[in-house]
C-alpha cells in the first residue's frame, strides 16, 4: 500500500473554481458496478482525470486528491477496484485487502478505467499510484484514446506475480507518460526506471520520468514534511502535463 488511513495529497494552490462532489457507480463493459469518487469543477480548465489507486481501492486520499484536482479546474473520478468482491463499498482500515487483490485481473481494471474515461469525458488524464501507476503506464495503449498518463511509483519492469511490466510493452505504448519515482523506493531500483526511459525513448512514447532523491515509495503525502520540496515539484509537474493536454 502507499498509504494508510490518514494520508492526505498535500494542497498548493488554492481553489480557482468551486467542486461539487459525491461517490457515484459506475458500469463496466461486463454489467459489473463499482464505486467511484466523482468531483466536478464548476469551471472547467483542462483535461478530465481518471485517478487509478493504489492497491487498498478507493479510500479517503484519493477521494481528496479528485477534490485537488476539480479545484484546479479538472473533472476527476477516482475509482475502485473491488466491486466485482466486496460485499460493500467500505476501503477503511478493516478492509481485508488480499483477500480480493489476488482476484483483480488487469482486464477488469481496465474495463473500469474505459468506464470512468467515459464519465469524466475526453480529453482525459489517467493518474495512478503504485498499482495503480503501472496500469497508468499500461493505459498509454492507443485503445485507451487517453491525451496522458501519469505514474506515481508504478512498477514498471516485471513484478512478480504480475510479469512483464511498461517497459515490456513500450512498443505497445502511444499517449505521452509521466513517471514520477522516490529515490529510496527499493522496490523500483533506479536501474528500472532508466530501462523504462530507454524503451519508451526506443519506441518513440513523448516521456518524462523523474525521480526525486530521498524520497520514499509514497512521498507525495502530506504527512512526509521532510519530502514536501519533492511532493510540490511533483504536483508542479503534473499541473504542467495536465496544461499541456
Amino acid at each position: 500500500m502507499c498509504y494508510d488511513t490518514d494520508a492526505a495529497p498535500p494542497a498548493f494552490q488554492p481553489p480557482v473554481t468551486a467542486v461539487h462532489a459525491e461517490v457515484v457507480r459506475l458500469t463496466s463493459a461486463d454489467g459489473a458496478t463499482f464505486a467511484a469518487y466523482e468531483a466536478r469543477p464548476e469551471q472547467v480548465r483542462g483535461p478530465g482525470v481518471v485517478i487509478l489507486p493504489d492497491l487498498r481501492g478507493l479510500h479517503a486520499f484519493y477521494r481528496h486528491l479528485a477534490v485537488r484536482f476539480a479545484e484546479q479546474g479538472h473533472p476527476a473520478v477516482a475509482v475502485d477496484y473491488f466491486g466485482r468482491t466486496a460485499t460493500d463499498d467500505d476501503r477503511g482500515p478493516d478492509f481485508q485487502i488480499m483477500a480480493h487483490v489476488p482476484k483483480l485481473t488487469r482486464e477488469n481494471i481496465q474495463a473500469d478505467l474505459r468506464a470512468a474515461i467515459d464519465r469524466v469525458g475526453r480529453p482525459a488524464v489517467a493518474v495512478g499510484f503504485c498499482m495503480g501507476g503501472r496500469n497508468a503506464f499500461f493505459a498509454a495503449a492507443p485503445e485507451f484514446g487517453l491525451a496522458g498518463v501519469i505514474g506515481f511509483y508504478g512498477v514498471p519492469g516485471i513484478a512478480p506475480p504480475y510479469g512483464p511490466g511498461p517497459t515490456q510493452h513500450a512498443h505497445e505504448l502511444a499517449a505521452p507518460v509521466l513517471g514520477l519515482f522516490g529515490g529510496a523506493d527499493q522496490g523500483i531500483p533506479a536501474e528500472q526506471v532508466t530501462e523504462f526511459g530507454a524503451a519508451l525513448t526506443a519506441a518513440g512514447v513523448e516521456h518524462e520520468l523523474v525521480t526525486y532523491p530521498g524520497a520514499p515509495h509514497g512521498f507525495f503525502d502530506a504527512a512526509y514534511a521532510e519530502h514536501a520540496a519533492a511532493c510540490a515539484d511533483a504536483w508542479r509537474r503534473v499541473l504542467t502535463f495536465l496544461g499541456g493536454r
